[in-house]
């Protein structure tokens, strides 16, 4: 349930940004190319942020996967927690998004908050790691990096990836800072990759070896500020129902109860749904799924899959 519910002078938006929205499957993961997107991205959120409260979430599957491998190549390197890769991409998007937004609606307006997420060690998806991250490989390379380095690798759409835990979030632990400042004007990107990972040690939060849905710390994050909307932008038009199949079609107004009566890909599209049901369940408001080039047209209901 949210905190609290209190005048605005607009309506606020979570916006949850995939990431292979920012860096696209099988696109060569530099830099040039995660600010071209990004520079994309930026003009998208620039317009949504003309008469709305912004609260910006942003996927890191790519990158830190791509970190991961970096460190691993490093010889006599010793390995980095996966909380630490975690925080690195989310400085390191976190900063190309303020980079961005700043040209189009001023640098002072922008700010980005390192973000930890509380999860429980007990969580069950420890033990069975689900959550896609790196770029996309062939099984060939997927099976020769899980022999070399342990690592569990899965399928993921018409490739292969190394999979981690992600386990569900349960607290957000810089919420007041992110409520403030958003109260105050500011358009707030936070909990990047789904957050920092830490658990309860006692009094003290330790990280943790993980990798948090972006989307379920989004709803999370949306149900605590009492969003009036949450909009979850990825490479895909609209939740399609069968897909692959000849029967597919895009589901355009869909309730929580007939969403998940479905099935949805555990690494994809389904912490999506799961995200917008939550939010739309706790909150009795909408939650949109749709492509974030078209973003406009998601919040208008032009194009999209409007969850209420």
């Amino acid at each position: 349930m949210s905190r609290r519910r209190k005048a605005r002078s607009a309506p606020l938006l979570v916006v949850a940004i995939g990431g292979n929205a920012l860096l696209h499957r099988r696109e060569r993961p530099n830099i040039a190319n995660q600010r071209a997107n990004v520079a994309g991205a930026a003009r998208v959120l620039a317009g949504l942020a003309d008469g709305h409260g912004l609260v910006v979430t942003h996927g890191n599957g790519p990158q830190v996967g791509l970190l991961a491998r970096q460190n691993e190549a490093l010889a006599g390197a010793d390995p980095v927690p996966f909380d630490v890769l975690v925080a690195e991409s989310e400085g390191l998007i976190g900063y190309l998004l303020a980079e961005e937004l700043g040209r189009q609606i001023g640098p002072e307006r922008v700010v980005v908050l390192l973000t930890l997420v509380v999860v429980d060690r007990r969580d069950p998806a420890f033990a069975r790691p689900s959550k896609p991250i790196g770029s996309m490989l062939t099984e060939a390379e997927a099976r020769l990096l899980a022999a070399e380095r342990g690592c569990v690798v899965g399928v993921d759409g018409d490739g292969w990836r190394r999979m981690v835990p992600s386990p569900d979030p349960l607290e957000i632990v810089e919420f007041a800072a992110i409520r403030s400042l958003a109260d105050a004007g500011y358009v707030v990107v936070c909990a990047g990759g789904g957050g920092i990972p830490v658990a309860r040690d006692g009094g003290v939060l330790r990280g943790v070896e993980a990798v948090v849905d972006k989307d379920l710390t989004s709803a999370l994050l949306a149900c605590e500020l009492d969003a009036d909307e949450l909009l979850i932008l990825t490479d895909v038009d609209a939740v399609v129902a069968g897909w692959g199949s000849e029967g597919a079609r895009p589901l355009r107004t869909v309730t929580p109860a007939e969403l998940r009566a479905g099935q949805w890909a555990s690494g994809s599209m389904g912490p999506k749904v799961e995200a917008a049901c939550r939010f739309v369940e706790s909150t009795g408001r909408v939650a949109r799924i749709g492509s974030l080039e078209h973003a406009g047209e998601v919040l208008a209901g032009i194009t999209g899959t409007r969850i209420e």
